[in-house]
């Protein structure tokens, strides 16, 4: 029976070695992606990223509440000048051709998109001033313009003669689909001769380009 005994005993040696290695593993292994991640170490990228460490935000603000589109309004470059006379005078002045035109209580206004021209011809006993226009004209004009706010008051030279030159902010009137008003600025100027008083009033919004077609239509005004 010895013969037995001592093939047996390099077999159990062997077995505890064998044995001995696998109790020295600390655990079995995943695989993310390729790369072996041991299940002692925590979660895995994948699960962090369902499972967010803390509330959900967004840096994305609220949308701005709507605003009003300013309009460009400038007259265009190929624009055709055309005479015209003040109702009940004999003042002439050019404003574009194919304006449409109204006439309520002597005072004429062409208009044209978001740009408009008025000529209103009163008897005045003496000629305007500054220091009349910041007495009496622009307290008139702040108490009748929507939303008026005051500019520069001053004398200026056109080709028939000087006039009083007043300028203004307003509120256009509202549009009839929206509702909605337009910043407009205005270019007043009051001329004189012989006893009338001739009021050349100019509109159009605040950021249009119309310094040309101002200059040509204020050109224009004279006594025939």
């Amino acid at each position: 029976m010895r013969p037995t005994s001592a093939t047996s005993a390099p077999a159990l040696v062997l077995l505890a070695a064998l044995a001995a290695g696998c109790s020295s593993t600390s655990g079995p292994t995943t695989t993310t992606g390729g790369a072996p991640v041991s299940s002692s170490s925590g979660s895995s990228p994948a699960s962090t990223k369902a499972h967010p460490s803390g509330p959900a935000t967004s840096s994305t603000p609220s949308a701005p509440h709507a605003t009003e589109f300013n309009p460009p309004g400038d007259i265009p470059d190929d624009a055709v000048f055309v005479d015209h006379v003040a109702p009940r005078s004999h003042v002439h002045f050019m404003v574009p051709e194919g304006w449409a035109e109204t006439t309520s209580g002597g005072v004429a206004t062409f208009t044209d998109k978001y740009n408009s021209v008025s000529i209103e011809v009163r008897p005045r006993g003496s000629a305007p001033t500054v220091a009349s226009a910041r007495k009496h004209d622009v307290p008139e004009l702040r108490r009748t313009v929507p939303s008026f706010a005051a500019g520069d008051i001053t004398t200026v030279t056109r080709q028939h003669g000087s006039a009083v030159h007043i300028t203004y902010l307003l509120d256009s009137a509202p549009n009839p689909v929206t509702d909605k008003v337009v910043r407009d600025v205005a270019e007043r100027f009051e001329f004189w001769h012989a006893g009338e008083e001739a009021i050349l009033t100019l509109t159009g919004p605040e950021h249009a380009d119309n310094v040309d077609p101002w200059q040509i239509v204020s050109d224009s005004l004279q006594w025939k």
